[in-house]
């Protein structure tokens, strides 16, 4: 099952919002005379300038909303991990799981022996599911049966500060395969409508030249900087 990401909502026009709250810490004019006059190519250098600076109190002024869908309890329960943002899940207790949709790792799925084991056990929890609900047990009881990799559908909102966060961690190699595959479509649909907000968004290999990983880094930093200084030598030809 393919994860799905929706932007459904954000604030409008991100990018000229947070360079006009900026602007107006220092102008004797009111925000909304400010907005007025802030070009799009204004705002977009002004913005660039806030996030290499690390002045980011203004970008908790633009909010997104996802609608994401195809992703299994093992992830939610890390997304939450996230306090600085508001989620709505599909509930269990209310919604019945009769048939309920499963997320299969990738290193589980290159294995047919293993993927015919996990697809026995999630019949066997089916159907046992079905049985206590037959038997008059309550869905919010059953639900207790349910295995982690039981797909769930949510609604989130981010602030932008707490979205470059989120991407700087999750958007890592490091991180666990699934909210790794989630937090690049989020950034992906980010970037469309706030390029200037996420231009360098990413892992801190990306948005900071720098990586909190010690021994246990992907090397990516490295190649990066390798790159980097090729790049250097060769316009000095």
């Amino acid at each position: 099952m393919e994860i799905k990401v929706k932007l459904l909502r954000h604030t409008p026009e991100p990018d000229k919002t947070v360079a006009m709250s900026a602007r107006l810490c220092y102008s004797p004019v009111g925000a909304a005379e400010l907005e007025e006059k802030i070009s799009p190519e204004q705002a977009e250098k002004l913005v660039n300038k806030l996030v290499a600076m690390g002045h980011f109190s203004t970008l908790e002024h633009v909010t997104f909303t996802f609608a994401i869908e195809g992703v299994s309890r093992v992830l939610s329960h890390q997304l939450v991990r996230h306090r600085i943002a508001s989620y709505s899940q599909q509930s269990q207790r209310y919604v019945k799981e009769h048939d309920f949709a499963t997320i299969m790792p990738p290193t589980v799925a290159a294995r047919p022996e293993a993927a015919a084991k996990f697809e026995a056990l999630m019949k066997k929890i089916r159907d046992l599911y079905d049985e206590f609900i037959e038997e008059g047990i309550p869905a919010e009881d059953a639900r207790y049966i349910l295995p982690n990799a039981t797909e769930t559908k949510l609604v989130c909102t981010f602030n932008a500060r707490s979205l470059l966060n989120f991407f700087s961690l999750r958007c890592c190699n490091r991180a666990q395969w699934e909210i790794r595959r989630l937090a690049n479509l989020m950034l992906k649909e980010c970037k469309k409508v706030a390029p200037a907000i996420f231009a360098e968004a990413g892992p801190t290999c990306v948005s900071q030249g720098i990586c909190r990983e010690g021994a246990m880094s992907c090397g990516r930093l490295e190649a990066l900087q390798r790159a980097k200084k090729a790049q250097a030598e060769a316009a000095k030809k």
